[in-house]
């Protein structure tokens, strides 16, 4: 279905909506007041390394009012973004009828089922921290799992909906969807899709340095750390996004860069060095389970990932 797409778009705009879908995300945060952060703006020299305690009437990214206020802004953006897809699909096909429009759309944002083989390339790329949990029983339904703490206090909590529901579903469908949609209605290569369109991604979260200059102090050596954060996290967010563009072309999906994200953020970043220091007598079945998903994961990446019938992957 929809194997032909005319060129809609020059890559420019493509560049330009892109931008402009990455300002609508982020800057719906700081649109509305309850959903700023608010600083003291007093210098504390702290210990290296040390964050500083919160004011009275500081707000901070982790406050409730604050986070259910930034919910709603980016789950408002993430609508304005999809229906700014809709307007440029439907303005190059003026004589579609409104229901062909929609599904037009639907299916490049990538709003179809996948198969269940792309969901499975994440967690087969975390089989080291998977085993260490298993060693650790604290895998669901061993003895170290609690359900009231692993499921409804993490999961159900305010914090835990906007870590692994809420900005993993819209930043996907703004980053991942409606990003790739123009890039593909401007005809861009495969390669320029997988290895551009996420560096808008990873700018999307330079605005985070603001917060942790604040955090810790104001000085120069928070200046400092704000700066060699927001590189490292730049670096690792367009490299996940790589992977989440790569995922999406290939199944024609949502479904897999989402279950990817979610399962990143549950799990976080591998910590092998660390997690041998607790069990030096499994290191070496530790070392071999980090080893055995990495070499699974490159080798099943290709090979599960494609979904018959992806607008984004067609085979000749």
């Amino acid at each position: 279905m929809y194997s032909e797409t005319k060129l809609l778009l020059s890559i420019t705009s493509a560049h330009l909506l892109s931008g402009l879908f990455a300002f609508i995300y982020v800057g719906s945060i700081y649109a509305s007041k309850n959903a700023r952060l608010r600083f003291s703006k007093r210098k504390v020299n702290l210990p290296e390394g040390q964050a500083r305690l919160k004011l009275q009437n500081e707000r901070w990214r982790d406050d409730p009012d604050v986070i259910k206020a930034r919910l709603l802004a980016v789950t408002s953006a993430t609508l304005i973004c999809c229906l700014i897809v809709f307007i440029v699909v439907k303005n190059f096909n003026r004589d579609d009828e409104i229901h062909n429009l929609t599904a037009s759309a639907w299916v490049h944002l990538g709003f179809t089922w996948s198969n269940a083989l792309p969901l499975l390339i994440t967690p087969l790329l975390f089989s080291g921290p998977l085993y260490v949990r298993f060693l650790d029983k604290t895998l669901p339904f061993q003895k170290g799992w609690d359900f009231e703490d692993d499921v409804l206090f993490r999961f159900l909590s305010i914090v835990g909906l906007r870590n692994y529901f809420v900005a993993p579903i819209t930043e996907e469908i703004v980053f991942r969807a409606c990003v790739l949609t123009v890039y593909h209605l401007a005809d861009a290569s495969r390669m320029k899709m997988i290895f551009l369109s996420p560096l808008v991604f990873g700018a999307a979260h330079i605005h985070h340095a603001f917060e942790t200059y604040h955090r810790y102090g104001r000085t120069a050596t928070a200046a400092k750390r704000a700066i060699i954060s927001t590189i490292i996290q730049f670096a690792y967010t367009s490299i996940f996004g790589f992977y989440c563009c790569y995922l999406f072309l290939r199944s024609g999906s949502l479904l897999p860069p989402i279950a990817a994200h979610m399962f990143c953020n549950v799990m976080g970043i591998p910590q092998p060095n660390y997690e041998i220091s607790l069990m030096p007598n499994r290191k070496l079945s530790i070392s071999a389970a980090y080893l055995l998903g990495i070499i699974g994961f490159v080798g099943m990446l290709k090979p599960w990932s494609y979904t018959d019938g992806s607008l984004y992957w067609q085979r000749n």
